[in-house]
This record gives C-alpha cells, structure tokens and sequence, in this order.
C-alpha cells in the first residue's frame, strides 16, 4: 500500500472538514470522487454529516461541477469549506434556461478566481442527446453552441473539462479535436462514460479519463461492465455524480416506488462500495485500484496536486 494513498479518518465534528481529516487512527485506501453535486437540495438538511460519513469511508477529496450561473457560487463556498474541489460551467440540460450571457458571465468568473487553488476545471459542460427535446432544433444547436463556446473558455483559461457524456460521444469528439488546445492538448473527464469500446479509446487518445460510478454495478449493465473491465486501468477515474446514478443498493424499481418505496438517495461515501465492484470485475485488488484511480485524476485534474495530503 502507498502511503501517498491513504489516510485515517479522524472523528467527532472535525471528521470530513479541517484538521480531523487526515489523523492516521487506521489506514484505508484513498478514494477521489470525481464528480458530485454536493450543492444538490437532496443534501441540504445533512450536507456536513454526509460529508463526514464521506470522510469516514475514506472519501478524502470530493470535486463538486457547477451545472449553471445560478451555482457558481454555491460549488466555490461548498468547496471551501469542505476543502475539496470545483468546477465552473454550464450544463447541457441547463442551456434551455441559460442566457448568452451566461457565457460572459463563465468567463468572469473563470478569470477572477483563476488563482483559487480549489478551482480545477471547466464543468460540468457537454452534450445530451438521450432527451428527446434536446435532439431536436432549435436546442439541438444550442447545445452545441454552449458546449463550442465554453470549450473555448477552457482553453483560454488554462482548465481542463469535465464532460457531459450521454449518446453524444461522437459529437463531443468532433468538437474536442477541432479546438485542440495548444501545447500538451486536452485534459479533463468523460463523466459517467458510456459510449462504446472504439469511442473511449477516442477520447483517451486526445487526453481524457473515463469517469465510473454507480451504473456499473448493475449485473445488466453489460456494455457498461465490459468496458470496466477491458479498458486498461491508466483509463478510469471514479465518482458517484451524487445525488444521482445510485448503485444497485440504492435503486427502487418503478413498481417499488408506486408502492411508496422512496428511491435511495447516493452520496459519496457509496464510492469505496462502487470501487469493489469495479476492482471485482477487473479481478485486481480494490487497494491496486484505488491507487490507480488516484494517479488518473491527478493526470485529469492536475490542479488537485497541491490540495492532497501527499
């Protein structure tokens, strides 16, 4: 076990902010969730004990997008006082409500908070075409105009980007290597990727991670846990995209929930669970993956290098 890669969770109220974090009581791995919305209302009576119970389970780092203007400033206070991380951006399935001047205003902040250590890309931005209306004009062109102009914003400033993956993947390539960035090129995370074999080998080859979480631990998520399992490990980062994206433990069907069975709401402490799924599948130890894991994301979001223990 590396030393770089775990810690001990203190308790009591520190645990999961402050000093507390990092007391070595006991050893465990060192997880990064890549990607939750702990802004999210669903946390909003709990948000520090879910956090701390986050800390507990060995969640050491959470990186929080924002998903639109209205939020900037919500993931940029939550990142601080949780000391985590953020993104800023505008999310595809927020550009129906979005103003042009969103994108000014993206810019902005981009540049005023540039030297905030805690701010490490540009997100959560991308494509969505798995929602009927978003597929079809005017919004169609929307999207992609947003996603055009905020990927621009990325490169001006510097930032890597977290995407916004879903049936869009082709067309999020097409635009990422039209405005490849000068220099070393592309870093960032294909979030909740779930494209095919031949389309995350794109996106790795122009620099990106594939972000993983809850959806492969469900037994028909074939193509899903295929490509857990075959792509190689340099490929993965994890997340849990809390609130949403349950693991399998925490889904109620449609039946169960007319029957007044409540849907189990994810949280980032579920990630070392969705870890053992995932090293499970490869066959690897969940130690062996939680260490990989680590070194991805520091390779995607190299402005988390200073926010770690070590």
């Amino acid at each position: 076990m590396h030393p770089c890669t775990v810690f001990g969770q203190g308790v009591g109220a520190s645990a999961g902010r402050g000093e507390g974090r990092f007391r070595h009581y006991w050893r465990m791995p060192f997880w990064i969730d890549t990607h939750c919305h702990l802004d999210a209302p669903e946390f909003a009576a709990d948000r520090a004990a879910m956090r701390a119970r986050a800390a507990a389970a060995g969640v050491g780092h959470c990186v929080l997008p924002a998903v639109a203007a209205f939020n900037f400033d919500a993931v940029r206070h939550l990142a601080h006082e949780f000391e985590d991380s953020y993104a800023l951006g505008i999310h595809p399935l927020c550009v129906k409500d979005a103003q042009e001047g969103d994108l000014a205003l993206l810019d902005a902040e981009l540049g005023r908070h540039r030297s905030d250590p805690r701010l490490v890309a540009v997100g959560e931005i991308g494509l969505d075409f798995f929602v009927p209306e978003l597929t079809q004009s005017p919004l169609r062109e929307r999207q992609e105009h947003f996603y055009r102009e905020q990927l621009l914003l990325a490169r001006k400033h510097g930032l890597p980007v977290i995407l916004h993956v879903r049936r869009s993947a082709d067309r999020l390539l097409k635009y990422l290597r039209e405005l490849v960035p000068p220099g070393d090129g592309w870093q960032g995370i294909g979030h909740a990727f779930n494209g095919s074999l031949q389309q995350a080998e794109e996106f790795l080859k122009l620099g990106f991670k594939l972000g993983f979480g809850g959806a492969v631990t469900f037994d028909r998520a074939l193509q899903l846990r295929r490509l857990a399992t075959e792509l190689p490990l340099s490929a993965m980062v994890l997340e849990t995209d809390s609130p949403d994206i349950a693991p399998h433990w925490l889904y109620t069907t449609a039946e169960q929930r007319s029957q007044g069975q409540a849907q189990g709401r994810n949280e980032p402490a579920e990630l070392p669970r969705i870890a053992a799924v995932i090293a499970g599948l490869r066959g690897i130890t969940v130690d062996e993956l939680a260490q990989a894991a680590r070194s991805n994301t520091l390779a995607a979001l190299p402005g988390l290098v200073p926010l770690l223990p070590c």
